[in-house]
């Protein structure tokens, strides 16, 4: 009686903290059993949330905390896709639908499956096509669109493809010969905010903890550990451009990588299965067991890998493989013009620098790098590692002045913090410069279409995260 109560009270807490308007006794036995085992909390920009159980009962308990969320989320990638294609939400729905959901594992379309119905629970209505094509969000409008816009709507503007910049090394180029790993991330400063740091214990598989945003089984920024003992981020290949609409979602496969993969090796062999060539990555992955740390460059038709247990890998959206470079990219790799092939030489420049020096305080330092390797200065714009194409007037390449993107994050995570499924993380610009929608969007009116898409990122403290926190 006494667990039943406390379910009860929990149940209570949860509608009234998160805003939900449905009352308790409309949950069932089940469901309540279900929350009690979740929880939710906020720290310093950040939304920290707990799963575990069975794929649906695990959906269940994201979609039921992180509803108003995902719903917002949602809205956000509405009015991206119907400004930008000029086209139809629901057009695009169907679509993706047809191409992703049967391709999908079954584990991972229960995962989703609970998530709507928590949403449902929550009184907030979606469906699991709506969700299977927003976790594609980017394998659609990167890949598969640019396949088929120009029959459709033939002058969509470019998305930006600028996203990440990271950096994995061990032995001598790190205090203590251990694993250090960081990355921040870049995108659009528009899109759905990934400010969700997610524990999820699966009933089979391992744990992981990782960067995500709500309403995704995959993390898309690509920040995580498993229980496994390994480590990952990556950086996106710019210019990247073939696609096999047959193949396997990204999203699924990445998610099964993390949650089944045990070694290096087999999260590759898992990724590489069924390979559509979407959301086309360098991984930067470490083994904190063997003090092992790799680069995975997949491509569609090639794929480049290397290991090493001495030395470093950096990522700056450009391919390190020749093949993936001549033959699935139009990427100029010595135009240091263009801030992926700035900050490529860069990250050489402070790797050279800080050999054997390279730690958790580094790695901040890192991610907050405003050096630009072309105008030879100090000075935040898109071509450093902390991006700011909002600052920049003189941007390079499709980017049109003052976009609302960069950086808008840093994570670290070195192999004492891993062991215990724990790294720190700041929400915002790693550098610390906040972020003010509406004065931005009163300086620059050209970006009007993005007034209530736009929003604040102030100041915010690096903040330690664990496996396990419930407050």
């Amino acid at each position: 009686m006494k667990k039943e109560a406390a379910i009860l009270i929990l149940s209570v807490f949860l509608y009234t903290a998160w805003g939900q308007s449905q009352p308790t006794n409309q949950l069932t036995n089940e469901q309540k059993t279900w929350l009690s085992k979740a929880n939710r909390h906020e720290k310093n920009g950040w939304i920290y949330l707990h799963i575990e159980g069975a794929p649906r009962e695990r959906g269940f308990q994201h979609g039921y905390l992180l509803a108003n969320e995902i719903n917002e989320a949602l809205r956000v990638i509405k009015k991206v896709w119907e400004y930008q294609t000029a086209t139809d939400w629901p057009w695009l729905v169907e679509r993706a639908a047809k191409m992703f959901t049967t391709k999908i594992d079954s584990e991972n379309v229960k995962e989703i499956d609970g998530i709507v119905e928590g949403m449902k629970a929550a009184s907030i209505s979606t469906t699991r096509d709506e969700l299977v094509t927003y976790n594609g969000w980017k394998e659609l409008l990167w890949y598969w669109w640019p396949t088929v816009k120009d029959s459709v709507s033939p002058n969509t503007p470019e998305p930006m493809k600028e996203s990440c910049s990271a950096f994995i090394a061990t032995g001598r180029l790190t205090v203590d010969g251990q694993i250090v790993l960081g990355h921040n991330t870049w995108d659009d400063y528009y899109i759905p905010q990934n400010n969700v740091i997610i524990d999820i214990v699966p009933t089979l598989g391992h744990r992981i903890f990782m960067q995500t945003a709500a309403g995704l089984i995959h993390s898309t920024t690509d920040f995580f550990i498993t229980d496994a003992g390994l480590v990952g981020s990556e950086t996106t290949i710019s210019d990247f451009f073939p696609f096999d609409p047959k193949g396997i979602p990204e999203f699924a496969r990445v998610r099964r990588a993390m949650q089944d993969a045990s070694s290096i090796e087999e999260w590759c062999d898992i990724m590489k299965k069924g390979n559509n060539g979407g959301y086309a990555n360098s991984w930067l992955l470490g083994d904190i067991k063997k003090n092992e740390i790799a680069r995975f460059e997949i491509g569609l038709k090639y794929v480049g890998y290397e290991k090493k247990e001495d030395g470093y890998f950096s990522g700056s959206n450009i391919t390190e493989d020749l093949k993936i470079l001549r033959h699935e990219t139009r990427t100029n790799e010595i135009n240091i013009k263009m801030p992926n092939v700035a900050r490529r030489v860069r990250w050489k420049q402070l790797m050279n620098e800080y050999r054997g020096k390279i730690d958790i305080e580094t790695g901040k330092a890192f991610l907050a790098d405003h050096f630009d390797i072309y105008l030879n200065t100090s000075n935040p714009d898109s071509r450093t590692i902390c991006g700011h194409f909002e600052l920049d007037s003189q941007a390079s390449g499709t980017f049109a002045p003052f976009l609302p993107a960069g950086a808008y994050d840093g994570k670290v995570v070195d192999a004492t913090m891993a062991k215990n499924m724990s790294f720190v993380a700041r929400w915002g610009s790693p550098c610390g410069t906040p972020f003010d929608a509406k004065k931005f969007l009163e300086l620059h009116t050209q970006y009007d279409w993005m007034n209530g898409l736009l929003k604040d990122r102030p100041t915010q403290p690096w903040t330690v995260f664990k496996v396990g926190e419930n407050e």
